[in-house]
């Protein structure tokens, strides 16, 4: 049964009492329970909305914006171009910048990594493809390709190369066919496997990502399906290379020489290569625009960024976000919250900005030993409330500080809050081995089945 509306069921404890996280226990039986004490008071769930971008001083009510200023050597925040931008610190667990990273796009060929990593998942690599007459033919006209025929035969490996370096669209689907029999059954594959991942705005109807009204995904997923594809070491080597001898075949007589197409991995390509490179994706279709995916590594500090919906900047937007992210690692600060005009500090890649509560005139993040804090517009410090910054809902204790990442039951209600600190909704949460489903509201979703398809026991814990 679906809890109530987080807007009207969403309370946090009285001063005083601690409202510490909890965990699921690992009992198998899925039951949470309680570990706060005293009672909650009923407070409002979101008392306002709030943004970090610049604008007018006040709290968004449809008139305006609430204005924040960078502050005094703070590293400065990239201008990026394309619709939609995500640049994710995989080692510290945190985004470090964000524009429109929750908003539907056509992935377009970045679709592969998702399909190369379920082929290392399922194959091995000396396996044997052989390819379909549906395989070579179920595309979209112009669509790249290696002119692989129906009944060539080439190892799991050397399809990889196709797929990563080439973007070859037959290989994609032949890699499907070979997984799982169809390429509508390794889309659900692939759809399983994003939900696992935590991903909430994605859906896969085809391997290769040739354009689909129902295959889409955001910044954020994107970023999440990148960082389980780039801890594959397989899938780094074969998208780290940039040149491979794809064998001939009775159809194709000679060697296809393959070059990868992603600019910032080719230490020969002076004007784009990047240092650190671990490997990358291009994609491009008309719908899609450029797309784009690149996880570097430097000193310790791994970043991915994503693209999408590119006009030609998509190289440029990532380098200035790489530069960006390994800037703030240089200077020890966390990051800034997806804004793309303002200096926005907050957690889960924000930096810490200082400043006393009693500056009034714009609204800001301010980290200490404790946790986070929230200024408003009028100086005060959020507290005992919960609000809207940025499009994410974050909740004050009494005490002003952020609630942090966790299971919490609030008003008798469990709920899941982010490493970013924000209210997780509409995805699944792995606690202990077993998965649980946040509704749209963030309520664990018990005894029913889920939006997407997969039942829950009354302990909300997903019946395999």
């Amino acid at each position: 049964m679906r809890a109530a509306g987080l807007a009207m069921a969403l309370c946090l404890m009285t001063s005083g009492v601690s409202l510490g996280a909890v965990t699921i226990p690992p009992d198998g039986s899925g039951s949470v329970q309680a570990q706060t004490g005293g009672s909650p008071s009923r407070l409002p769930a979101l008392t306002a909305e709030f943004s970090t971008e610049e604008g007018s001083n006040e709290y968004l009510n449809g008139q305006g914006t609430a204005q924040n200023t960078q502050e005094a050597g703070q590293t400065a925040v990239p201008q990026i171009k394309s619709d939609a931008a995500v640049l994710y610190d995989a080692t510290h667990d945190r985004v470090l910048y964000e524009k429109n990273a929750d908003a539907q796009h056509y992935p377009a060929s970045i679709t592969k990594l998702m399909t190369a990593l379920l082929v290392l998942e399922h194959c091995s690599l000396s396996d044997t493809v052989t390819f379909s007459q549906s395989a070579v033919t179920n595309l979209e006209s112009g669509a790249v390709t290696l002119g692989v025929k129906a009944g060539d035969q080439f190892t799991v490996e050397q399809c990889l190369y196709g797929l990563l370096l080439k973007s070859a669209n037959e290989i994609a689907n032949g890699l499907a066919e070979h997984v799982s029999g169809s390429v509508s059954s390794f889309a659900d594959l692939m759809n399983q496997k994003a939900a696992s991942l935590g991903c909430t705005g994605t859906h896969f109807v085809n391997p290769n990502g040739l354009n689909d009204p129902n295959h889409y995904t955001t910044a954020r997923d994107m970023a999440l399906i990148a960082e389980a594809a780039f801890e594959n070491p397989t899938l780094c080597r074969i998208a780290s290379t940039v040149n491979y001898d794809f064998p001939a075949t009775a159809s194709v007589p000679s060697v296809r020489k393959l070059t990868m197409g992603h600019k910032m991995v080719n230490p020969n390509n002076k004007e784009y290569y990047y240092e650190g490179i671990v490997g990358g994706k291009t994609g491009y279709t008309s719908l899609a625009g450029n797309t784009l995916v690149t996880c570097v590594e430097r000193n310790g500090t791994r970043l991915i960024a994503v693209i999408l919906k590119s006009r030609q900047t998509h190289y440029a937007d990532t380098k200035a976000l790489l530069d960006y992210g390994f800037s703030l690692s240089q200077a020890g600060e966390t990051g800034t919250s997806g804004i793309q005009t303002g200096g926005t500090s907050g957690p889960g890649g924000s930096g810490s900005t200082s400043g006393p509560a009693g500056t009034s005139g714009h609204c800001r993040w301010v980290q200490d030993a404790s946790g986070w804090r929230f200024v408003k517009t009028d100086g005060s410090y959020a507290a005992g409330e919960c609000l809207k910054i940025n499009g994410e809902i974050y909740c004050f204790k009494q005490d002003t500080y952020m609630v942090s990442s966790g299971w919490y039951q609030i008003d008798g209600i469990w709920y899941y809050f982010r490493s970013s600190g924000g209210l997780a909704t509409s995805r699944w949460v792995e606690t202990n081995g077993m998965w649980y489903y946040v509704d749209e509201n963030g309520a664990l979703f018990t005894g029913g089945t889920t939006p997407d398809g997969y039942r829950v026991d009354e302990n909300g814990v997903w019946i395999r």
